[in-house]
């Protein structure tokens, strides 16, 4: 009876590790698109306000994307606002990294604000 109790025990623990590392994949493609989109974040920051850019709308145009990564696993863009009249010279950027993951797709994304 023990054997039995202690055998079925040994499958259900057999059975948490490739959930465990299904998890630990997608954890570890989070942190990338985390540190590609902070990476959009910190170069934006530095730019002058006349930068091409920083121009309002989509950056790349359209519903092209910017491949990252060995093998263009994350796709990356952002996206410029005005902000309203209570915030003159103020501007919204707002970056996003998607990739295809086996449970579907996913997305982060980064807002920061550049002063004039």
């Amino acid at each position: 009876m023990a054997l039995v109790v202690l055998a079925i025990g040994v499958l259900a623990v057999g059975q948490l590790f490739p959930a465990g590392q299904r998890t630990q994949v997608q954890d570890r493609m989070m942190t990338a698109a985390s540190g590609y989109a902070q990476e959009k974040i910190e170069q934006l920051g530095v730019l002058a306000w006349s930068d091409p850019g920083l121009t309002l709308g989509r950056h790349p145009a359209g519903t092209a994307t910017e491949p990252l990564g060995n093998q263009g696993h994350w796709q990356r863009y952002y996206l410029i606002e005005a902000l309203p009249a209570a915030l003159p010279g103020t501007l919204k950027a707002t970056v996003t990294v998607a990739w295809n993951s086996p449970s579907g797709s996913r997305q982060v994304q980064a807002i920061t604000y550049v002063r004039r």
